[in-house]
């Protein structure tokens, strides 16, 4: 369906929703409408009811189309919004939204599209072939352009031997994956020296508790004499904003490490950085791509804006804030985003479509195509349609590209 035709069918909705919540409270004539003013776009919803109530063919049913506004009325506001069922505010209090295992992969949404951020290491999608930049068009037989970002969520999560079967596209073509889910250990950071006074530390989450495991490490590469460090934070897109700050302390002795924004720009929390945590002050370099999102790009952002290194590779993916259940009348609820994490200037890093989201590095090694960018899906609202297989996709080059730029930085100084 197309996303111009879709945006038509929500407006009809609301406007049956909003009869249904307000009722014939605001003026019919004389209003005039203006962008983003409530009032005024509320007499258009109106205007527009009343035309089906009157003229429709049938008896519109309210309480679906009153469900399926909703939907689209949170989803219009990020992809990590959503009115949930009573049944899915049922699971959420009872603790059991994240129920049962998980496949790895790091959802969001793009155009409408479920899109593939991240995929943990040793997971089952990693194994099965699922990557970053694959755009899911189905779970099972449900298009994810009909669901919520909340609803992928879930149907990506379940007991053990639980069968997901995924149609996806990637580099011009559709594919389908099978796997079923099973356990798989949390994936940990790895550390290293490439020569002499370089090392390379990667890390894999910033899951809670994280950030021991990663001192850990970093102490054993500068007991090894690093005093030049490359910090791989690709494919970083799970874990909490208290790990995040607290690794970022590890790099950064002074200065503001993050901020978290409320309503109308205003600032909730400032994060200081504590110069008694800081772990290493040697060169640093820090690999970012697409796969880099939530609460690792506020790592990306500290070390961007207190000029503590360089960042190489490519944007990141612009995510990162904390929902809130609203509970409803009904049973359900609007799980809505209440704060939006910042980089120290106050900038948020989700902004509101692709191209004004993310951190932008400052060496850019961009990756191979692998089809198009979310920026790209957005202004097309569609998949590109299907490119004829004449040759096999061509591999991905073996050579870290970004990582070896890395290493000539660091080299070079």
């Amino acid at each position: 369906m197309a996303m111009k035709f879709k945006v038509s069918v929500l407006v009809v909705s609301v406007a049956v929703a909003l009869y249904v919540v307000i009722g014939g409270l605001l003026p019919r004539r004389g209003v005039i409408a203006s962008y983003n003013d409530p009032y005024s776009q509320l007499t258009i919803f109106q205007e527009v009811l009343t035309r089906i109530i009157n003229d429709y063919v049938d008896e519109p049913d309210l309480e679906k189309v009153r469900v399926g506004a909703l939907r689209g009325l949170a989803e219009g506001l990020d992809p990590y919004s959503a009115y949930l069922t009573p049944e899915q505010v049922r699971r959420l209090n009872g603790g059991r939204a994240e129920a049962g295992l998980e496949s790895g992969i790091v959802l969001s949404k793009v155009a409408g599209y479920a899109y593939v951020v991240s995929v943990l290491k040793g997971s089952p999608a990693e194994i099965a072939g699922l990557r970053p930049g694959d755009v899911i068009e189905y779970i099972g037989a449900r298009a994810t352009r009909d669901m919520s970002l909340y609803e992928a969520r879930e149907l990506l999560v379940g007991p053990s031997g639980k069968e997901i079967e995924l149609k996806v596209f990637r580099e011009g073509r559709s594919e389908t994956f099978k796997f079923k889910l099973e356990p798989f250990p949390r994936p940990k950071p790895e550390a290293k020296v490439l020569e002499r006074g370089l090392g390379y530390l990667k890390l894999a989450t910033l899951e809670e508790g994280e950030s021991v495991r990663i001192r850990e490490e970093l102490e054993r590469l500068i007991a090894q004499g690093v005093n030049q460090l490359i910090v791989d934070v690709r494919g970083v897109a799970t874990g909490t904003l208290a790990e995040a700050i607290t690794v970022a302390n590890y790099f950064i002795g002074s200065g503001t490490l993050a901020k978290t924004i409320g309503r109308e720009g205003r600032v909730l929390q400032t994060f200081t950085a504590d110069p008694q945590r800081q772990l290493y002050r040697g060169e640093l370099v820090v690999l970012i791509d697409r796969s880099t999102a939530g609460v690792a790009e506020i790592i990306a952002a500290a070390i961007l804006e207190n000029k503590r290194g360089e960042l190489v590779g490519e944007r990141t993916f612009g995510a990162g804030g904390e929902q809130k259940l609203f509970p409803m009348r009904d049973g359900g609820g609007l799980y809505i985003t209440v704060v939006k994490y910042a980089m120290p200037s106050g900038r948020p890093i989700m902004g509101s479509t692709s191209a004004t989201s993310g951190i932008v590095p400052t060496v850019e090694v961009p990756r191979p195509d692998r089809g198009p960018t979310p920026e790209e899906l957005e202004e097309r609202e569609e998949l590109p349609p299907e490119e004829p297989l004449i040759h096999p996709p061509t591999p991905a080059p073996s050579e870290d590209l970004p990582l070896k730029r890395a290493i000539e930085i660091l080299r070079k100084k």
